[in-house]
C-alpha cells in the first residue's frame, strides 16, 4: 500500500525581535512571522510561570476556578465543562514542566528542522499524533486580564503590533500532547508563549479548498472536520490534504507569532505551555469583520443561528 504523505510544508519566516527594528518593524503583513525572543524583556518572561500564577486569588482571597476544556472542541459532539480550581491544575503542570523536551519529539523532530533550509519543503511525521490521549482536561480561552487586569502591563504588545486596535486576550493552559483542532480566525493574533513549546501547523487562506469547513459555530472562528490526530482511522482525510501547501513554525519559549486573520491552523503542545493569544481589530476590520461576527453571535443565543450545533452550548439529544 502506497504511504500517504499528506501535504507539503515549509518553514514559517523568522526574525530575532533584535533584528525587527532593523527590518523596519513589523508593518503591514498578510503571512505569519515568528519573532524570537519577543517576550525576552517583557516581565511576562518572569512572572508568567505555573507556579506565580498558581499564586493568583480572587479580590476575596479565593482560588479562582474556570470551566476546562474536555475533548476538542472541533470535532465530535461538544462535552460538557468541567468546573476546577485553577492552583492545583498549576502546580501540577509545574511539575511536569521540569521535564526536558525529547529532540526526537514532535511532527518535525528538532534536529530535522535545524537541517532544512530555507524554502525547503518537506512533510510532517503524523503518527506523534497517535500517542495523544484523548479528553484531557485543558484552560484554553480564558480572559484572565480581565479576571487580573494588574497581569496586562506583562506584555508589550504595542512593540511588536503599532497602531491602534481594539484588542482581546485569551489564556491557554495545558500538558504536553495536547492539541486544538484546525480552524481559522476571523481577527489577526499575537500568539505570545510565556513557557513551554508548541508545533503550528498551517495554511494560508489560498487552501480553504483543502481545509473541509464544518457548519458547528464558534464564535470568531470557522472550524475545520478534519482531524489531525486520526489520519490513521481516517487516511482518506490526509490524501485530500496532499495537494495543500502549509507552513509549520516551531514556537519556543519566549517566542511570539503573528498570524493572519483567515490562516487556518492547528496547534500541538510538546510541553506544558502557558499561551496568551492577543486579537486585534482596526476601526475598519470593526465595521467589516466585527459586526457581522456579532451580529451572528445574537442570533446565534436567539436559537435562530446554527442553535444546537456549536461549541459554546451542551445539547442533550
Amino acid at each position: 500500500m502506497t504511504q500517504i504523505l499528506g501535504p507539503s510544508f515549509k518553514l514559517v519566516e523568522e526574525i530575532d525581535v533584535s533584528q525587527l527594528a532593523e527590518a523596519g518593524g513589523f508593518g503591514s503583513r498578510t503571512r505569519p512571522l515568528l519573532v524570537k525572543g519577543a517576550l525576552r524583556n517583557w516581565p511576562a518572561q518572569q512572572n508568567w510561570s505555573f507556579d506565580k500564577l498558581a499564586q493568583l486569588r480572587n479580590k476575596d482571597g479565593s482560588e479562582p476556578t474556570r470551566k476546562f476544556q474536555n475533548g476538542l472542541v472541533e470535532q465530535g459532539e461538544t462535552q460538557e465543562r468541567p468546573l476546577l480550581p485553577i492552583a492545583p491544575y498549576l502546580r501540577e503542570l509545574a511539575t511536569l514542566a521540569s521535564q526536558p523536551v525529547s529532540e526526537d519529539a514532535g511532527l518535525l523532530p528538532n534536529r530535522q528542522r535545524r537541517q532544512l533550509q530555507a524554502g525547503e519543503e518537506f512533510h510532517l511525521n503524523w503518527a506523534h499524533m497517535q500517542s495523544f490521549t484523548p479528553h484531557r482536561n485543558y484552560l484554553a480561552q480564558w480572559s484572565i486580564l480581565e479576571d487580573f487586569p494588574q497581569l496586562r502591563s506583562d506584555f508589550d504588545i504595542r512593540s511588536l503590533w503599532p497602531g491602534w486596535r481594539w484588542t482581546w486576550e485569551s489564556v491557554f493552559i495545558g500538558p504536553a500532547n495536547t492539541h486544538t483542532g484546525l480552524h481559522r480566525d476571523v481577527p489577526n493574533n499575537w500568539f505570545c508563549q510565556a513557557r513551554g513549546v508548541k508545533e503550528f501547523v498551517m495554511f494560508p487562506p489560498s487552501e480553504e479548498a483543502y481545509m473541509n469547513p464544518s457548519d458547528k459555530y464558534d464564535w470568531g472562528a470557522t472550524l475545520s472536520s478534519i482531524n489531525i490526530a486520526r489520519f490513521n482511522e481516517h487516511p482518506e482525510q490526509l490524501q485530500a490534504l496532499e495537494r495543500a501547501k502549509g507552513l509549520y513554525v516551531r514556537v519556543e519559549e519566549g517566542d511570539a507569532l503573528f498570524i493572519p486573520k483567515g490562516t487556518w491552523h492547528a496547534v500541538v503542545s510538546l510541553a506544558p505551555s502557558i499561551s496568551l493569544a492577543v486579537f486585534g481589530l482596526t476601526a475598519k476590520e470593526i465595521l467589516l469583520s466585527g459586526v457581522p461576527t456579532a451580529t451572528k453571535d445574537l442570533l446565534h443565543n436567539m436559537h435562530l443561528y446554527r442553535w444546537g450545533h456549536c461549541i459554546c452550548h451542551k445539547h442533550l439529544a
